[in-house]
């Protein structure tokens, strides 16, 4: 008789450090496991406490009631399932990534994280000491469990050594935070060690966790990355139920449902809209409130806003000054209009007056500069910071990585907020976003149908309008010539030999450069941002600000 190990996969939204909040959905997934028969349930990495916890985890009293609400676990897999769990574990004096088998009320077994990832995002080495010792398997219901966590998976020993252990299956719960060349990097490391044939089971976080998303994409696969079933999807959570033949040593049933990954522009804008969402209702926000210009920064960053949270916790407020031309006063409008927000104007003249008159005595006999400029934008910021200490919704900021890079943001003024959905998005990508959400509604979006940006907005040439005619390619080159140069320079680490060999001038290249490093002491006090590509500014990228390094 074929013997059938009935496994649930739960893609939860755990929030770092509501340890009873996380316990409740591990119970929920075993009640739901228990009803639907299955023998297993497999949450994912640090479950309990949440990923990442960062130096939440040195605190003694966090892992302490992390390990008890784990032990409380295990008292009600009596009667079954079992549940493999993920969680911080003290022992012999050492702070373990751990996760452990849950089954017949008791502690069957732990699997301590080997490979601590310490580069990009990760710090774990600073946190953690890695497990050691021989692989071994768990016996669960006839079947032989190999355990590893994340990592481990990207390194081909590990899996080797729970193969060679004689392990029927690989459980893999995961924290893998989604990046847009995330399944390239997770097919080339997990493939390495393909040829052993040894099924797994790829559970993954989902949600938003200050910068980083986690997409969880979860999966079973009998053989490849390139041959998985996706289980559950990306950016949204669920369980899914899997059956291993424990006889065969395969999951039967793949390819009956899988869910395909987001790919493209569209899984960019879910990560997005994930980010801004659950960094807001995490937090206990109400809502937003964002300074909507009339250009296509604000513009996409309240659709995304509408899009995570809803058209009722949106708050547009224009905020013109005498630069604010007809076009962009009618612009913001008819994009809130769309976007079915609240829309308010605040006129800041009166307020750019007062503060002219203040300063009168101290700038008399100087000319005109970014001096005035700043203070409409930081005017600007204070109406909605008071807004927001008012009302209690939260400011977005809403400037991209291109004007982060060279410092065209000013500090206190249109930087301010809480959170910035566009951080890690070039200019020429804000763009590209712009007209797919045009053209589309995200899954589980929350926003409209149709044109939610006017044309207009992404085809007008960008300006900050602090001064008169002000466009940003007059002190810029073009976005395509500044984005491929940053990419150059933040991105891929590029000398300015490289840059040349692309065909950049070379003043253009040392100029950005220049103001790429000068920018550093802004860029430490921005708000956090959803991480999508390679390197952010935040966690990835930690550059000095007293910097006097320029490439020879």
């Amino acid at each position: 008789m074929t013997q059938i190990l009935k496994i649930l996969a739960a893609q939860f939204n755990p929030v770092v450090g509501d340890i009873k909040g996380n316990r409740a959905l591990a119970e929920a997934a075993l009640e739901e496991a228990r009803a639907r028969g299955a023998d297993l349930v497999v949450l994912s990495e640090l479950f309990i406490l949440g990923y990442p916890a960062e130096d939440l985890v040195l605190k003694p009293s966090a892992v302490e009631q992390s390990m008890a609400a784990v032990r409380g676990l295990a008292g009600m897999t009596a009667e079954g399932p079992g549940l493999v769990i993920g969680t911080p574990w003290r022992e012999g004096g050492k702070l373990f990534n751990s996760v452990v088998l849950l089954g017949d009320g008791e502690i069957l077994g732990r699997y301590d994280k080997r490979h601590l990832p310490n580069y990009g995002v990760f710090d774990e080495k600073r946190l953690f000491d890695a497990g050691d010792g021989p692989h071994e398997t768990y016996a669960y219901r006839g079947a032989a469990l190999g355990l590893g966590i994340c990592e481990d998976l990207w390194f081909e020993d590990v899996p080797r050594a729970i193969k060679a252990a004689g392990a029927d299956v690989l459980l893999a719960p995961n924290a893998s935070p989604w990046r847009r060349s995330i399944q390239e990097e997770r097919a080339g490391a997990f493939d390495q060690w393909a040829d052993i044939e040894l099924p797994y089971l790829f559970v993954n976080q989902v949600g938003g966790q200050d910068e980083l998303v986690f997409d969880g994409a979860s999966y079973a696969t009998n053989s490849t990355h390139g041959e998985r079933c996706g289980l559950v999807g990306q950016f949204e959570t669920g369980t899914a139920l899997v059956e291993f033949d424990i006889a065969a040593k395969h999951f039967v049933g793949l390819g009956a449902s899988c869910t395909p990954d987001s790919a493209g522009w569209e899984a960019e804008y879910r990560a997005a809209v994930m980010g801004l969402g659950d960094y807001v209702n995490k937090n206990g926000f109400p809502g937003v409130v964002l300074g909507m210009s009339g250009g296509i920064d604000s513009a996409l960053t309240a659709a995304i806003a509408v899009d995570a949270l809803g058209a009722e916790r949106v708050w547009c407020v224009m905020l013109p000054s005498k630069y604010t031309s007809d076009e962009s006063l009618e612009d913001a409008r008819v994009c809130s209009e769309a976007l079915g927000v609240r829309y308010d104007s605040i006129n800041i003249a009166p307020g750019v007056g007062a503060l002219g008159e203040m300063l009168g005595g101290q700038f008399a006999g100087t000319e005109a500069d970014t001096t005035e400029e700043n203070i409409q934008s930081r005017l600007r910021a204070v109406t909605l910071m008071a807004l927001s200490n008012k009302f209690g919704h939260m400011v977005v900021t809403t400037g991209n990585k291109s004007e982060m890079a060279v410092g065209y943001a000013t500090l206190y003024g249109d930087m301010c907020g809480g959170y910035n959905a566009l951080k890690d998005f070039y200019k020429t990508e804000v763009f590209e976003l712009a007209k797919w959400r045009n053209s589309a509604v995200p899954a589980g979006g929350l926003g409209p149908e149709g044109e939610v940006i006017p044309v207009r907005i992404i085809t007008k040439p960008p300006s900050a309008e602090l001064r008169e005619d002000q466009r940003d390619d007059d002190s810029l080159p073009p976005y395509e010539v500044l984005d491929d140069i940053l990419r150059g320079l933040v991105d891929q680490e590029a000398d300015i030999d490289e840059l040349l060999a692309r065909g950049h001038s070379e003043a253009v290249v040392r100029r950005i450069e220049h103001l790429l490093y000068i920018a550093e002491y802004k860029r430490r006090q921005a708000p956090p941002g959803v991480k999508v590509g390679g390197k952010n500014f935040g966690r990835d990228r930690r550059y000095p600000i007293t910097n006097r390094f320029r490439d020879d």
